[in-house]
């Protein structure tokens, strides 16, 4: 969430999924695997605290992100550069969805 909301800026990573097909597809059309994905490895600089701290600001961020105007500028993301809100929104969507079915949510 740091990162979709510009609190945290990784690396570009140059790749195949900065192209704006292959991006459309990564997001939009792909099923994401099961099991772990690999991320922008600055994208994961916070360790785990108190769980029930570490769910208040899990909480906030997603407030944060669901106020935000989809039509605004948002961050580019680490590999797949620029993106809109449509696209952060389907992202972390999916995102969220990955760690719940992990944990059997």
């Amino acid at each position: 969430m740091r990162h979709a909301l510009g609190d945290v800026t990784p690396a570009p990573v140059a790749g195949p999924l900065r192209l704006p097909l292959a991006r459309w597809l990564a997001i939009y059309w792909i099923p994401w695997p099961r099991g772990r994905i690999q991320g922008p490895p600055d994208a994961f600089v916070t360790p785990p605290a108190e769980w029930g701290r570490d769910v208040d600001t899990l909480v906030g961020f997603v407030e944060r992100f669901a106020a935000r105007d989809a039509e605004a500028r948002w961050p580019d993301h680490a590999l797949f550069g620029r993106m809109s809100g449509r696209d952060w929104g389907t992202f972390c969507h999916k995102h969220f969805d990955h760690h719940l079915r992990q944990f059997g949510c």
